[in-house]
């Protein structure tokens, strides 16, 4: 598999990123143990014009500092007190925009996922939604800042041979928990990969 380069995260339209890591593999090394997963749901932050963003209007605190990080950098934030989130931080550093990595399909290291997230077998949940990823793939607060072009945490470009996600349908809607963010909780920047089961939520008819 080969590990994306500096130059896919370097880009400033942080909406066309979030959609082409949809496909993309996330993997994580943590004492040689090794877990993978295709990325399926994916949403977009545009840092400092984005009130659904935790950099909103230049905020900047120690909660969020690694936002403001290089291109490809983690940034890795807890929710409600439990759930750790993986976010890529994209553009330019001191321009805060990043993707959440919302839900993933397991791949490599399952029995090692099972372990960590304590289920008894693979199903839907243990990668659906950006909690169970984080818990899954071994990803905690202690990883914010970490580089993606190093060996912990990275992104690789290519899919296993004949792997059924090798042509897939993009759906697009608004993000998920971010109401309280007012008109910004209606822009369509979440992206997902239609009909894969792990993808954490779909759009109500």
């Amino acid at each position: 598999m080969k590990k994306l380069g500096i130059q896919f995260y370097e880009r400033q339209d942080v909406v066309t990123i979030a959609k082409e890591l949809l496909g993309k593999i996330l993997v994580t090394r943590f004492d040689a143990k090794v877990t993978s997963g295709i990325i399926v749901e994916t949403e977009a932050y545009i840092g400092l014009t984005d009130k659904a963003s935790h950099s909103f209007n230049g905020k900047r605190t120690a909660r969020n500092e690694d936002m403001y990080a290089e291109a490809g950098t983690a940034y890795i934030y807890i929710c409600y007190g439990l759930h750790h989130l993986f976010n890529v931080v994209t553009n330019k550093r001191d321009f805060p925009d990043a993707v959440l990595i919302r839900a993933v399909e397991p791949l490599q290291g399952i029995d090692i996922m099972l372990e960590r997230t304590g289920k008894k077998e693979r199903d839907y949940t243990l990668t659906k939604g950006p909690g169970n990823v984080g818990k899954a793939l071994g990803i905690t607060k202690s990883h914010s800042g970490v580089r993606l072009t190093g060996r912990k945490i990275f992104v690789c470009d290519s899919l296993p041979e004949n792997h059924l996600l090798s042509k897939y349908v993009i759906g697009i809607s608004k993000r998920i928990g971010v109401e309280s963010a007012g008109a910004a909780a209606l822009l369509p920047f979440r992206f997902y990969i239609k009909g894969n089961p792990f993808v954490s939520g779909y759009p109500k008819r």
